[in-house]
């Protein structure tokens, strides 16, 4: 593959992870957001997956056992479900699941507004946006043109007074 063949797939790539509007900014596709989001969510829960066993392997009355065990929790955790066959008894794990629960919240919700933009489609915040950075625009250049009216009136006052 030439490098002509490489640009053209990686532009056709980018077309599917977002698109520049006429202002340049990028607008991330929906599905791209919900891929890194939940990429973002299970690299956390297998990261703190290793911190809950660590906290509960050692106490006697755990039912955390296992790294599946830990990873299990802190996904049921995360999505809010909760089903307790698996919970921390060590207050470490506590505070590990706790603050496993807040992260998926966010982002679990975050998904699930992707989901219903996606689905729905009620809030267009880039049709909006771009609206705006319009009015913007306009205002800004018609501010320019006041501006320069202002400038030659202030003149043609000076010069009459003196």
């Amino acid at each position: 593959m030439n490098k002509t063949e490489r640009l053209k797939n990686a532009k056709k790539l980018s077309n599917r992870v977002y698109k520049t509007d006429e202002f340049d900014i990028k607008n991330y596709s929906a599905g791209f957001l919900a891929l890194i989001a939940v990429a973002i969510l299970y690299s956390v829960i297998a990261l703190m997956s290793g911190v809950l066993l660590w906290f509960e392997i050692d106490v006697s009355d755990a039912n955390i056992t296992s790294y599946e065990d830990a990873f299990w929790t802190l996904q049921m955790s995360a999505s809010t479900i909760g089903f307790g066959d698996h919970f921390p008894v060590s207050l470490g794990g506590r505070t590990v699941v706790a603050m496993m629960f807040y992260v998926g919240v966010g982002i679990v919700g975050f998904i699930g507004a992707q989901i219903a933009d996606r689905v729905l489609g009620f809030a267009d915040t880039n049709v909006k946006n771009r609206e705006l950075r319009k009015q913007n625009a306009e205002i800004l250049a018609h501010n320019k043109i006041l501006e320069k009216k202002l400038d030659s009136l202030i003149s043609a006052l000076d010069k009459q007074s003196y």
